[in-house]
C-alpha cells in the first residue's frame, strides 16, 4: 500500500459524511487540507473516487468499492481500540500458568483464589504438567509463567520466590511398628523398609536422589510414584515410607498420622516461586505478579514486603 493511511481516514470521512466541510469539521483539518488529500489518492490510484455537486459529493462505482473495503478497515480498528480500552478498564487479559499437580493443589490454588476475586475478568489457563515441562514451556514462550522449584541455573528467568519447602521421608506409625517387629530394631530403616520416590521424570527425584548418593544412602526396596499426592496417601495407609514435602503434610504430622524419619543430614531446603520470562510481560500478567508480591501464600495475609 503506497497511499498514507491518513489519506484513506481523509476518505473515510468524507464519504462517511457526504460533505467535504462536516469532514473536516469532525477531523479538525481544513477543507483546502481534506481537497488536496482526496485528490491525491486519486492521483495515485489513477481513478475518480467522488462527484461533486451544490449539496456536498457522491461516490462514484470505484469510490464505493473501496469505501466498502476502507469501512471495514476502519470498523476492525475500532473494535481493537474498544477491546484494548476495556482490557484496560476492566482488567481483561490473559494468563498462562505452567504448574504441577502438587504444587497447584498446595500453593497455587490458594493465590489463584484471592487473585480472582481482585481481577475476575482475567483469562486463566492452567498447564498440569512436570516441572521440566514447565520450564521447556517457558523458554518457547508457550506459557507465560510458572510455578516452579527455583533452579541452579536460572535460565535467563525472573523468579520471584513465594515459600521454602523442605522433603522428608515419613511413614504411618503402624507401619514402622510392623517394620520393627518384622525386621528388628538393628536393621537399618532404607534398606529394610519400602522407601517410595517420585518417578524419575521429576525434578523433585533429582533432587532426592541427589542427597541419597551424596549420603550413600541405598534403597533395597523401592517403589516409584507418579505423583506426591498419591506418595502421601500411600503413607497415609501404611504401604511405606515415603519422601514427600514437608509443609504438605504439617497437619498429618501434627495429628500423629505420619511421623518423621530422622535423618544424619537433613536433605537441602528449595524454594518455590513464580518464574517467567523477563521482558515478556503483557497488563494481566504484572497485576498477578503484583498480587503474589503483596500475598503471603496460603495463609493468606497480605505480604507488606516493598
Amino acid at each position: 500500500m503506497d497511499q498514507n493511511l491518513s489519506q484513506y481516514r481523509i476518505f473515510y470521512a468524507v464519504a462517511s459524511t457526504g460533505n467535504i466541510s462536516r469532514a473536516a469539521r469532525e477531523l479538525y483539518i481544513s477543507q483546502p487540507a481534506i481537497s488536496k488529500a482526496i485528490s491525491k489518492l486519486e492521483d495515485s490510484l489513477h481513478t475518480i473516487l467522488f462527484t461533486r455537486n451544490s449539496r456536498g459529493v457522491q461516490l462514484t462505482e470505484e469510490g464505493r468499492i473501496l469505501f466498502a473495503h476502507t469501512q471495514a478497515a476502519f470498523e476492525e480498528l475500532a473494535a481493537g481500540e474498544q477491546k484494548l480500552r476495556r482490557i484496560h478498564e476492566f482488567h481483561l487479559g490473559h494468563i498462562r500458568i505452567g504448574v504441577s499437580n502438587t504444587l497447584c493443589r498446595f500453593i497455587l490454588l490458594s493465590y489463584l483464589k484471592g487473585f480472582i476475586e481482585k481481577y475476575p475478568h482475567i483469562k486463566i489457563t492452567i498447564e498440569s504438567q512436570s516441572s521440566s515441562r514447565t520450564f521447556a514451556m517457558l523458554e518457547q514462550q508457550q506459557i507465560d509463567i510458572g510455578l516452579v522449584a527455583q533452579p541452579v541455573n536460572q535460565k535467563n528467568l525472573s523468579f520471584l520466590p513465594v515459600m521454602e519447602i523442605e522433603d522428608i521421608f515419613v511413614a504411618a506409625p503402624s507401619y514402622l511398628q510392623n517394620l520393627r517387629l518384622r525386621e528388628g530394631t538393628g536393621s537399618g530403616i532404607f534398606q529394610a523398609g519400602n522407601i517410595m520416590l517420585l518417578d524419575k521424570h521429576n525434578i523433585t527425584r533429582s533432587h532426592i536422589d541427589e542427597y541419597m548418593s551424596t549420603n550413600r544412602i541405598e534403597a533395597n526396596n523401592l517403589l516409584q510414584v507418579t505423583t506426591m499426592d498419591l506418595l502421601i496417601e500411600f503413607a497415609r495407609i501404611g504401604l511405606g515410607i515415603g519422601c514427600v514435602i514437608k509443609e504438605f503434610v504439617k497437619e498429618d504430622l501434627e495429628k500423629g498420622r505420619l511421623v518423621e524419619i530422622p535423618l544424619d543430614r537433613p536433605i537441602r531446603k528449595r524454594t518455590v516461586g513464580f518464574a517467567c520470562q523477563p521482558g515478556h510481560t503483557s497488563e494481566a500478567l504484572e497485576a498477578f505478579l503484583r498480587f503474589c508480591r503483596e500475598y503471603n501464600g496460603p495463609g493468606g495475609e497480605p505480604n507488606h514486603r516493598d
